[in-house]
This record gives C-alpha cells, sequence and structure tokens, in this order.
C-alpha cells in the first residue's frame, strides 16, 4: 500500500506543481492587468469604464493582452524605423541617474539570457566548489576582461554555480581554465541533473566511434 501511495504520489506532484506555478504566474499578471483597469477607470467616462469593468472578469485576458502587446513591440521594433526609437529610448534612460544602472544592468542580462544570438551557458563542467574535495557542476558564462581580466593574470572562465533545486539563484565564480573539468553533457541534460539533486542522471554522450588502425601487412 505504501508502494502505491508513493508511485500515485511521484504521477500527481509534478502535474500539481505546473499547476501551481502557473497558477501564480497568471494571477501575477492578471493583478498587474487589474491594476491598469482601476487606473484607466478613473480618467474614463462612466459608459467606457463600465465595459473595461467586465472585462476584469474574463480570466487569462490579462495574460492575452501580455502577449499580444509583446508581439506587436517585437514586430514594431523589426524595422530600423522601430530601431531608431529604441535607440532613443535605451538613450534617455541611460541619461536619467539611478534609473541608467538599474535598466543598463538589468538590459544586458536579458540580451544575454534571451537573445537568438546569445549564448548565456556555453557549456557544462565541474569544479570544486565549495572547498578542495568537493565537486559540483558550472556553467562557463564567458571570460573575465578589462581591469578584472589584468589583475587576475593567465587564462580564467566566469562560471555561474546553480543551487539545488532552484537554479536560478546561485554563485557567480572566476577560476582558471585548468581548475576546470569539461563535460560532454549537454548544458539541458546538467541542469535536470542540477535540479533533480543529482536523481535523474544525465545520459550519456554520443561519441562518435574509434576508427579501426590500419595493421600493418
Amino acid at each position: 500500500m505504501k508502494k502505491y501511495i508513493i508511485t500515485g504520489l511521484l504521477v500527481w506532484l509534478p502535474l500539481a506543481i505546473t499547476i501551481w506555478v502557473l497558477h501564480s504566474v497568471l494571477g501575477v499578471i492578471d493583478g498587474v492587468f487589474a491594476s491598469m483597469l482601476n487606473a484607466s477607470q478613473a480618467v474614463l467616462p462612466a459608459s467606457a469604464a463600465e465595459s473595461i469593468d467586465r472585462l476584469r472578469h474574463v480570466p487569462g485576458l490579462g495574460v492575452l493582452i501580455l502577449l499580444s502587446g509583446m508581439l506587436l513591440t517585437g514586430m514594431f521594433v523589426a524595422n530600423i524605423f522601430g530601431q531608431w526609437w529604441l535607440m532613443q529610448w535605451d538613450r534617455l534612460l541611460s541619461n536619467i541617474p539611478i534609473v541608467k544602472s538599474i535598466y543598463s544592468s538589468v538590459k544586458q542580462v536579458s540580451d544575454t539570457l534571451f537573445s537568438s544570438s546569445g549564448n548565456a551557458f556555453r557549456e557544462a563542467v565541474l569544479v570544486q566548489y565549495p572547498h578542495s574535495g568537493s565537486w559540483t557542476i558550472a556553467f562557463v558564462t564567458g571570460k573575465p576582461s578589462g581591469e578584472v581580466a589584468e589583475a587576475l593574470g593567465g587564462e580564467h572562465v566566469s562560471l555561474y554555480v546553480p543551487t539545488t533545486p532552484n537554479p536560478t539563484s546561485g554563485f557567480f565564480l572566476m577560476m582558471p581554465r585548468s581548475s576546470v573539468r569539461p563535460l560532454k553533457m549537454s548544458v539541458d541534460a546538467a541542469l535536470k541533473h542540477i535540479i533533480s539533486m543529482g536523481v535523474v542522471a544525465p545520459e550519456e554522450a554520443h561519441t562518435a566511434p574509434a576508427q579501426p588502425r590500419n595493421q600493418p601487412g
């Protein structure tokens, strides 16, 4: 009976967590959308305010409007005219104190993570962390540059060491390239291995079969 209960738990637990995460995300988006509706009702005529109030009870409408807005924005900035306006917007925010620090930092991170031409996690590696003899999986994010590279000397790599089971938080390290052991597994396989706390074993990397050596005649 205990075995059957655990088996049933393993079936329903991933589904329940997925529904909970999606419900939380939809709740946040709908909350933002409701705040926008409240602000618009305060400045619109009564008839228009009543029409907007009916939209409040449509589930998932905030997500639909958000996706539509992102789609239209992407289509707008995909041409030269939209790119010019985007450059002016970036220049405006970059000249506002305090705002420029937050905006520029977030923009650099988002461009690296979500850009189709970017590659945030380049490869999975093994590193000794947090002390010698203790190994963990990390991801190469690049190389130190500028003053940091000059101060370090030699070849170093920038690493992101995620935590378990939440890989969105972690530690940023810079280590000598010689202290890093490359792995053949993909980044996706390494993330699954980390999130499962080592329970889900990564698939073996497929390597090309060795070519037979020519025997001397």
